[in-house]
């Protein structure tokens, strides 16, 4: 009996072939750039890059917010948990990205306040609750959650907490983008665009993109049929000499975006130069607070500074974050640096392209990808 494939396996599997028909018109290898970590782990799990022509490839960054938190972002955390009365909140992969005097987690059992939350919300709701503290909220993330974070300081003003702040290292895609268009080290010939963060901007953020530097952009969900389909959407445009935008997650993207988020955005931050691991300070690229809300700002309160500094010694997250690698060349991949005992960002996040890699792609694969499409 021959089992019958669902639906979306047969219109991937369909995709899938159309994708080689195409590859074998191109005139010479093709890179497409995704940048959300989301698709990362994605591609990796279902196995997207097992499938794909010889001729095209996906590279991944910068991926997840946490891999490209700077090191001194992170120590200015670490710096902050380790003060005298204060509690310090983060959700759950920060608490082991090492900093020059280890990790949010070591600095827990020294003695520190660190407590996994899973909304910003609960920060606010523990700060009600323990009064006598000083709860800090570490928050991370590009346009997703940075508006989470505005929520929940509105409504600690609201409630007129007095110890309750944030450290956001919150970052916007867009520049990021740019800037490594700019750089033109790493080629790419389109980008495959954040579904999540796009709900947020809206598919017309993107729009610059493709007007300045002739590069698609294809906005795609997280299920395999739709990363599959927008790398044939890709590749359709290289092979027909085009550079569109499109949207193939209508759904839940709209050309403006929510508007009530990136309003949130506006009112509370403000954008500033950042530092971006691997990449340096892009202009423009991270949010900080409003004047009118510094006293929320936990840098602000406590005359934390932030200096940027060296990643560990061998790690080259930076350079896998900006794709001039893979994971494997780096010297610590799988050996000094693992899941258990990461060195770097990227194998910390349950989203960097180091675990995925080191999850799923480890082994040669032993079935073409001509047999897997064919």
């Amino acid at each position: 009996m021959t089992a019958t494939l669902a639906p979306q396996a047969q219109t991937t599997r369909k995709w899938v072939a159309d994708l080689h028909a195409l590859a074998s018109t191109l005139s010479g290898p093709t890179a497409f750039r995704e940048v959300c970590g989301t698709h990362t782990m994605s591609a990796f799990r279902c196995g997207l890059h097992s499938v794909m022509p010889d001729n095209v490839r996906l590279v991944s960054g910068p991926g997840c917010p946490v891999c490209v938190t700077a090191q001194g972002d992170i120590d200015v955390l670490i710096e902050a948990a380790e003060l005298p009365g204060v509690t310090l909140c983060t959700y759950g992969d920060m608490i082991r990205v090492p900093g020059q005097r280890g990790s949010l987690e070591q600095a827990r059992s020294r003695g520190a306040d660190v407590r996994v939350v899973y909304s910003t919300l609960d920060a606010v709701r523990l700060a009600r609750k323990e009064t006598w503290r000083q709860v800090v909220f570490g928050a991370v993330g590009f346009e997703t959650t940075a508006p989470a974070t505005a929520a929940a300081i509105l409504q600690a003003h609201a409630l007129k907490l007095e110890n309750f702040s944030v450290l956001a290292s919150h970052k916007l895609v867009i520049p990021a983008m740019l800037a490594l268009l700019e750089a033109g080290d790493v080629r790419v010939q389109g980008f495959m665009c954040p579904g999540h963060v796009s709900v947020i901007i809206g598919s017309d953020a993107y729009q610059p993109i493709v007007d300045k530097y002739r590069v698609p952009c294809v906005i795609a969900g997280f299920e395999p049929h739709q990363m599959a389909h927008a790398m044939l959407a890709l590749t359709r445009q290289v092979a027909e000499g085009r550079a569109d935008l499109e949207n193939l997650y209508p759904e839940a993207v709209t050309p403006a975006g929510n508007r009530r988020a990136m309003g949130l955005i506006d009112l509370l931050y403000e954008p500033v130069n950042t530092a971006w691991r691997g990449i340096g300070v892009i202009p423009q690229s991270g949010l900080k607070l409003r004047s009118d809300y510094q006293t929320y700002d936990a840098a602000h309160r406590f005359g934390l500074t932030m200096i940027d500094k060296p990643e560990p010694a061998g790690c080259r997250c930076g350079d896998v974050i900006t794709a001039r690698i893979t994971p494997p060349q780096c010297k610590l991949f799988g050996k000094l640096c693992t899941p258990i005992n990461p060195v770097g960002p990227c194998m910390v996040s349950s989203e960097g392209t180091c675990q995925a890699y080191f999850k799923y792609h480890r082994l040669p694969i032993s079935v073409s990808n001509r047999e897997v499409a064919s």
